[in-house]
């Protein structure tokens, strides 16, 4: 039985990243694993479910659907009886998850706005992982949650243009400005630490544009990024 995985392997690092984020910004609750492993499941069941909408092998997209998402509501409940409340950051990606269909029902899943909305989907995940413990949302979770958009849409900016946008000038200039923006902005805000995570993301954008790399080193170029901001991230606020 061949298993259905996403194939976007950039998606596993906007699933962690955020999440684990949020839990540093409050407090950690050992309900915070059955949390992560829900939303674990719930993503890879949302994977054959966006298929749904293509229209096309529905006997094997409803399977795998259903194989990931009973799991997934299982382990989710943990958190949502230690925290009622915290159904509500369900009800808020719905939209996005409406968006990322309509994508998908028009083959059109690499399209830059489908891209960010489920950035924000996963930036959503990282408030309530903060939410869980006290039923809040503190400065440091809206950092994070910030932080984590701006991220990730520097992540999409930058792969866009080393394989779909490479021959796009507006893209690359549009990239670049991004890049060059994100931490000049927090350093008139007076967050040098959180400007240092983005450093990186800077220096890859314009030394890496137009060189001929393998989808296994920008791979690893984007692995070697993420811990780099993860790791800043995690000082900046305990």
């Amino acid at each position: 039985m061949k298993i259905c995985l996403p194939k976007q392997h950039g998606a596993w690092a906007m699933l962690i990243i955020p999440f684990w984020l949020g839990v540093v910004a409050s407090e950690f609750l050992w309900s915070h694993i059955a949390f992560f492993i829900g939303w674990l499941f719930l993503y890879l069941a949302t994977y054959p479910m966006l298929l749904l909408f293509k229209k096309k092998k529905m006997q094997y997209y409803t399977k795998w659907t259903i194989i990931y998402f009973v799991p997934a509501i299982l382990l989710l409940l943990i958190p949502l009886f230690v925290q009622p409340s915290i159904i509500i950051f369900g009800f808020i990606m719905i939209p996005f998850f409406i968006l990322n269909a309509y994508f998908s029902s028009k083959n059109r899943e690499r399209a830059f706005t489908n891209d960010i909305s489920a950035i924000c989907v996963f930036a959503i995940a990282g408030l309530a992982s903060s939410y869980l413990p006290n039923a809040e949302i503190n400065s440091l979770a809206i950092k994070v949650f910030i932080t984590s958009i701006l991220f990730f849409t520097g992540c999409t900016f930058f792969v866009k243009t080393m394989i779909r946008e490479k021959k796009n000038p507006t893209f690359k200039w549009l990239s670049w400005g991004f890049h060059l923006a994100v931490p000049f902005i927090w350093v008139l805000l007076g967050e040098w630490l959180i400007a240092v995570a983005f450093i990186p993301s800077l220096i890859r954008a314009f030394v890496f544009y137009g060189k001929g790399m393998t989808m296994k080193n920008l791979g690893i170029l984007e692995i070697i990024n993420s811990v780099f901001f993860f790791i800043i991230m995690v000082i900046v606020v305990i």
